[in-house]
């Protein structure tokens, strides 16, 4: 299983440093989130001082932007990266692209899997395999002329990864995209239950395999050196899990457990912003089945024994409480347990 983290930055000028650590940890990969700074200039820096890690946006808000722009930006960051890119996408919800963006929302499974169509037809003609002639529902590009042109990629083009939460993002991923992003606020069940057969059936759609797409799942990790940072830690993860259980759009994965009326009781104490009240309604045994938690040492097995049979990749993550050493220990023994 390859072993992806997000990198935690709230200053883009540590990028040249974290992505470093990342790679001499072991770490198979690196990621950028689109949050308070831009996902894709970080991961440029890190391009330079790194080697063997792979990099990527996990995620960069399409609906954001539109399938040119994303085109360049992918096919820039592979030739930077020396082929090592990763371009994750995903949707964000309606009132950031509205109100914060300015951005159009409209369904958003159908504009997502077209997205990704329009993208790929673009570095299609950069590669010469066919003239540029998309023209989809939401996006036309039928236009490319040679100063505009910036031919094949000496390290083709990168993968795309989309990530998803409900049924129709997660099967537009099994339809046309390389890779598919789990979202952290998910148990074994629900993934057994909710996430592959409606990936299995975005497969079925396009006639593929499970093995032509990646399938990687952000998992939230709770672990600490004492007492005292493990309760904080645990801490802000019943933080963010509350506020995860308190959207509808996550639903599914209480109802999975028989906890739809948590949910109930979450969103009407939201609606009062009644934060404390929330995260005490996280107990124990909600905090384990969606997160891992354990001393650092177990980490390796919980992990394994949640994603066998599920993913081909983690991504540890706890960006509201995250590891000072990016789980170096964490790492190093999911390496040596796979030799």
């Amino acid at each position: 299983m390859k072993i992806y983290t997000t990198a935690p930055l709230e200053d883009p000028r540590a990028a040249r440093r974290i992505y470093k650590e990342l790679e001499d940890i072991g770490y198979d990969g690196g990621f950028s989130f689109e949050a308070k700074h831009d996902p894709f200039l970080a991961l440029a820096v890190a391009a330079e001082h790194t080697t063997t890690l792979r990099l990527g946006t996990a995620i960069a808000i399409a609906f954001a932007r539109n399938p040119m722009n994303l085109a360049n930006l992918g096919y820039d960051m592979q030739s930077i990266s020396a082929g090592r890119f990763v371009l994750g996408l995903g949707s964000q919800v309606r009132p950031h692209i509205e109100k914060r963006f300015s951005s159009v929302w409209s369904h958003p499974a159908e504009r997502m899997r077209e997205i990704v169509l329009a993208i790929k037809a673009i570095w299609d003609c950069w590669e010469g395999r066919a003239p540029l002639d998309f023209e989809g529902r939401f996006y036309r590009h039928t236009l490319m002329i040679p100063a505009f042109n910036p031919g094949p990629n000496p390290y083709g083009p990168p993968p795309i990864f989309t990530g998803g939460f409900g049924p129709k993002m997660t099967a537009v991923a099994g339809e046309v995209s390389d890779g598919f992003i789990a979202h952290p606020f998910n148990t074994r069940r629900s993934l057994l239950q909710n996430t592959l057969p409606a990936l299995q059936d975005g497969l079925a759609k396009s006639g593929r395999r499970r093995t032509d797409i990646e399938v990687m799942c952000a998992t939230l990790v709770v672990t600490a050196d004492t007492e005292e940072a493990l309760a904080a830690s645990k801490l802000a993860a019943r933080k963010q899990l509350a506020f995860y259980g308190s959207t509808p759009a996550y639903l599914p994965t209480l109802a999975a457990h028989g906890w739809e009326t948590l949910h109930n009781e979450l969103n009407r104490l939201s609606k009062a912003g009644r934060w404390d009240d929330m995260t005490a309604l996280i107990g124990d045994d909600i905090l384990n089945e969606i997160a891992v938690v354990g001393e650092r040492h177990e980490i390796p097995s919980k992990l394994k024994t949640r994603l066998e049979g599920i993913a081909d990749s983690v991504s540890l993550t706890h960006n509201r409480s995250p590891d000072p050493s990016h789980w170096a220990d964490v790492v190093r023994a999911m390496k040596a347990g796979e030799k």
